[in-house]
């Protein structure tokens, strides 16, 4: 791979090479992507061109996602059969779904934001994701897995009630079928026969490495020696029928019934009624787009199943997928992440707590579905192997399979992101609260996440589990409370919920022994002179500190501020009073407000009423879904960060 300053001349693959002169195309440079009106002149490229083209893209990815951070190996991965699918396809009218989406980078280049493309993930720029307020071409938003199949199913009977005859096509890869959503979806899709295309992109690793039976089906190869010896001799017998040998070996390999479908992936979605194609060669683009005409004249339900390897291109992410599956900035030229602050961050607060906690109570169990590295379990599944499990995409599953530990007397700790965890609502009222089993959920990317945007930001877990009956529920304001929060989780004998946001802590000192925090208890950080209090929960808690520090610094007046920690139970006793020394409070809380820990607040004040005379202002994340940017800009635009804080506090206290 060379370079020249920033700019990549080649990632890997083929060289690029110089465009022969042709009239199918107009316009045409030494660099297609730039001069080509995409995506409609890719129907007319030919194989030279579109290898060029996926050099150029494998060029453009590295350098901007080096530069803005983003899910990089899985792009780099798909990008022939990114190229094969706009060759073969008509995507004004086809229709492509992708499932999380988080793979649809070159998708984004070809379908006319390559100008755009350096503004990916930035505020105001391209989203991470497939968004249809973003381009035509997106249709359907993604971001959560395993929703390709039931949405593409869908779409494919609106066109047939439509009286249409555009194609759909479903691009799923082999992690998102580890969860059980996408085989509802195909199960409902060959049951009703119609005519849908869905494309399995198997790489053997979606962001961790896959688990569960159905991955290691997935991953059974044709080449093993025993099947090679199975086939050899099955062809071996067939050919020795004397007269029709050879006819009856050469039945053999073309029927979809063969001997190998016993072995292979293709008994499982025949079983469901798909025609299987493949395996498919992911980076042979002449072999994908045969593949895929093939596909698309079959007037069934079709599954194309192809083998792709994550990170394809770029050295380092061949060599580490898991790192570049999503990366922040790093340099080009050697892969490496570009250094941060030494202050350690939550999720490393959450794993070095949680293993402490499990040296010391062999009941201490821990599960993630599908991020073991992400929400920080990676050390505890080294250290204690035996009370570790990795379910997959299934948080349904985990919960579930928590509260059958919790039955069992283990003290299982569910490890998983905000927005991700409301997809086992359900599992977590029936299965664990209701039971009132001691399962903990530990919460990792509460409030903004930053530039995944509004797929993933945290905003609504203060809102869907503060009014289940049985849980109690704490958002700490620091690394070393929230350490303490495991703690007080692991002593209680019900369900406990721990939420706790994305990036660095505040730089505290951790405890060399994690002790419990006393239940339904606040903090008051300072105690004003004056009228004013402010009321914050979890990460707010500090930027609200800091705010009133300089308020009094600065013109002298006084601000109490208090840390609520629980929004379940409220600190009934402290906001009490608290409400009998200030008139003026300011809740503060990064959630939504509808339903979040302020409603909770406002809900005690009204039914013991404490606050018939008080003015009462609440900030939080509003009634509308916040898009991407990195969180600083995002609280700075929402007025939650400190600076906004300390001139709402200048303004009531003013105004007072």
């Amino acid at each position: 791979m060379e370079m020249t300053g920033r700019k990549i001349v080649a990632v890997g693959g083929a060289e690029s090479k110089p465009v022969r002169p042709r009239g199918e195309v107009p316009g045409k440079t030494d660099s297609l992507l730039s001069s080509l009106t995409l995506p409609p002149d890719l129907s007319a490229c030919d194989l030279e061109d579109l290898t060029q083209l996926a050099a150029e893209i494998r060029s453009v990815l590295v350098d901007t996602v080096s530069r803005n951070g983003g899910h990089l190996a899985p792009s780099l991965g798909v990008v022939e059969l990114t190229l094969a699918m706009l060759s073969v396809f008509n995507v004004s009218r086809d229709k492509i779904i992708w499932d999380v989406g988080h793979q649809a980078y070159a998708y984004k280049l070809l379908t006319g934001r390559a100008g755009q493309f350096s503004t990916l993930r930035k505020m105001d720029g391209l989203s991470g994701f497939p968004s249809r307020r973003e381009s035509p071409y997106d249709h359907f938003g993604t971001g959560h897995s395993s929703t390709s199949v039931s949405a593409a199913l869908g779409m494919a009977l609106a066109r047939d009630l439509a009286g249409e005859d555009h194609h759909v096509v479903a691009v799923i890869g082999d992690g998102a079928l580890t969860a059980g959503m996408a085989y509802e979806g195909l199960n409902q899709a060959g049951a009703m026969a119609r005519r849908l295309i869905v494309i399995l992109n198997d790489n053997a690793m979606s962001i961790s490495k896959n688990v569960g039976a159905l991955s290691l089906f997935m991953s059974r190869k044709l080449s093993a020696r025993w099947l090679r010896r199975v086939k050899r001799e099955v062809e071996d017998l067939l050919g020795a029928v004397p007269g029709i040998g050879e006819d009856l070996v050469e039945i053999a390999r073309r029927s979809k019934h063969s001997f190998k479908n016993f072995f292979t992936p293709g008994m499982l979605f025949e079983a469901l009624h798909f025609n299987y194609i493949g395996a498919v060669n992911g980076h042979d683009i002449a072999e994908l787009q045969k593949t895929l005409r093939l596909a698309a004249s079959l007037d069934r339900p079709v599954l194309v199943h192809v083998l792709t390897q994550k990170g394809r291109g770029y050295a380092p992410a061949e060599a580490n997928p898991e790192l570049f599956h999503g990366i922040g900035t790093f340099t080009p030229e050697t892969g490496l992440p570009c250094k941060s602050k030494e202050i350690i961050s939550h999720t490393e607060a959450f794993s070095r707590g949680i293993c402490k906690l499990a040296a010391g109570d062999p009941r201490v169990f821990a599960i993630t579905a599908a991020m073991p590295d992400g929400v920080g379990l990676k050390q505890f599944a080294a250290s204690f192997p035996e009370r570790f499990v990795d379910v997959g995409i299934c948080e349904q599953h985990a919960v579930t399979l928590a509260a059958g530990l919790a039955a069992g007397g283990l003290r299982p700790f569910v490890a998983v992101y905000s927005t991700f965890l409301q997809r086992s609502y359900d599992q977590i009222v029936h299965d664990v609260c209701l039971q009132n089993l001691p399962v903990t959920f530990c919460i990792d990317r509460a409030g903004l996440v930053g530039e995944d945007g509004p797929t993933h930001h945290g905003a609504f877990d203060l809102a869907y589990l503060r009014h289940i009956p049985n849980l109690l529920f704490m958002a700490p304001k620091d690394e070393a409370e929230l350490q303490q929060g495991l703690a007080t989780a692991l002593a209680q004998n019900g369900p406990f919920a721990l939420r706790y946001p994305r990036g660095p802590g505040a730089g505290v000192t951790l405890p060399d022994q994690i002790s419990p925090l006393p239940i339904g208890r606040g903090e008051f950080l300072r105690r004003g002179a004056g009228p004013l209090a402010v009321v914050a929960i979890g990460n707010r808690v500090l930027p609200a500190f800091y705010a009133a520090e300089k308020l009094e610094a600065e013109t002298g007046r006084s601000v109490t501020v208090f840390n609520a920690r629980w929004i379940k139970p409220l600190p009934q006793e402290d906001l009490r009073a608290l409400c009998s020394l200030c008139d003026i409070i300011l809740l503060l809380e990064e959630g939504v407000l509808a339903g979040g820990f302020s409603s909770a607040v406002l809900e005690f004040f009204n039914d013991n009423n404490l606050a018939q005379d008080k003015k009462i202002i609440r900030l939080g994340l509003p009634d509308s879904f916040v898009e991407h940017g990195s969180a600083g800009e995002l609280r700075v635009r929402l007025k939650l960060d400190s600076a906004a804080i300390y001139e709402k506090l200048r303004d009531l206290t003013v105004k007072k």
